[in-house]
């Protein structure tokens, strides 16, 4: 239960973001649903894609097609593979999914290289361990026996970053459904998983080859790959309700003007070689540089929220082009010198030559570029 006399939660998950979406779903939801399921599929997809008749808002921007394969594969048993470039909101549709399935998003695991087996399975409260022995009172359970005990979805974020030995301590759930328990007797030393149990897992594809997935684990998943928002509009339109969340979050009466939202989405998909429209060949329109940098919609959406703190904590006024030169800096200029040169060189070569009292404004202000 969450307090709602203390401070905001500065991120709360989506169980409690849409608690009251959730509710009218479950209660409005008469079509069959799979053994453990909070929802059925299709009151599962409609909390996900929207349905303007039920006042259920659009979570993402995804193609139905791919969010009901991915329905799908959970209702199998398969586990759920969700791979694609970073900032595409896998995490995101992750928590979606275990939200709508569970009616829970936060029994999760982040991969990590330090990430070990007792993190994910079970440990011990070492006191009682030591005084008692092994014993159920002395367990302390991780995510994934909490999700086999309760029949709930587990979120493994950025798998691939996990040792290979431990990402592979998942093959007997996955597979046989059971974990067991060597160090304690009986029927305690094996959990058997409830139904509605399964493993959602994600991979950005910039880090998969970090810790490669070995064959078995693999022949586990059903692979479903998340792509970039093709379509500029609707990209403009998420980054700015996003954004718009953000800054009401953080108690900003103000939303960044359309104008420097557009010239936001629009640097971001020429950057990573997408343009207004999509282009073959890995460039945007013109030939624009790729960046090795994440030039991703949440990135995007980031960029917007900090043009707004920016603006109204500093000077209590709306974002303009100037503001979002400075806040575009830290994202695109990481540790790489040649993506310091690029962004300089699209200031020169594209903005320069762009019509609108807004791209003249935003090209005036590259000198602030870092």
């Amino acid at each position: 239960m969450v307090d709602k006399t203390g401070p905001a939660l500065q991120r709360p998950p989506a169980e409690l973001l849409y608690a009251d979406e959730l509710a009218r779903l479950a209660a409005a939801d008469d079509t069959p649903r799979p053994p453990g399921w909070a929802l059925s599929l299709t009151a599962a997809r409609r909390f996900i894609l929207g349905d303007a008749g039920q006042d259920i808002a659009a979570k993402l921007v995804a193609p139905a097609a791919m969010i009901e394969r991915a329905l799908v594969t959970l209702a199998t048993g398969r586990g759920l593979m969700l791979v694609g470039e970073p900032g595409t909101a896998k995490s995101l549709l992750s928590e979606l999914l275990a939200a709508a399935v569970s009616g829970t998003s936060t029994l999760t695991i982040q991969g990590g290289a330090s990430v070990t087996e007792d993190q994910i399975k079970y440990g011990w409260n070492y006191a009682l361990l030591i005084n008692e022995g092994p014993s159920q009172r002395a367990l302390v359970p991780a995510p994934l026996y909490v999700g086999m005990q309760q029949g709930r979805i587990v979120r493994f974020e950025e798998i691939t970053r996990t040792p290979l030995e431990v990402q592979d301590c998942l093959l007997a759930m996955l597979s046989d459904r059971v974990m067991a328990v060597p160090e304690l007797g009986g029927e305690a030393g094996m959990l058997y998983a409830r139904e509605g149990f399964n493993i959602i897992a994600t991979a950005n594809t910039r880090d998969r080859g970090v810790n490669e997935m070995s064959a078995a684990l693999k022949r586990r998943f059903d692979f479903e790959t998340v792509f970039p928002i093709l379509d500029f509009q609707r990209e403009l339109a998420l980054v700015e309700e996003a954004s718009a969340q953000l800054l009401a979050r953080s108690g900003i009466p103000r939303r960044v003007p359309e104008p420097v939202l557009e010239l936001l989405v629009t640097t971001f998909r020429d950057l990573r070689g997408q343009g207004t429209q999509p282009r073959r060949g890995g460039e945007a329109e013109g030939g624009t540089e790729r960046m090795s940098a994440v030039m991703s919609t949440a990135e995007a959406v980031n960029v917007a929220h900090a043009v707004g703190v920016r603006a109204w904590f500093l000077e209590q006024r709306d974002g303009s082009p100037a503001d979002l030169v400075d806040c575009i800096g830290g994202t695109v200029v990481k540790d790489n010198a040649d993506d310091r040169a690029k962004l300089r060189r699209y200031f020169e070569q594209k903005v320069s030559r762009r019509a609108g009292t807004h791209w003249q404004a935003y090209f005036a202000a590259r000198d602030r570029l870092p």
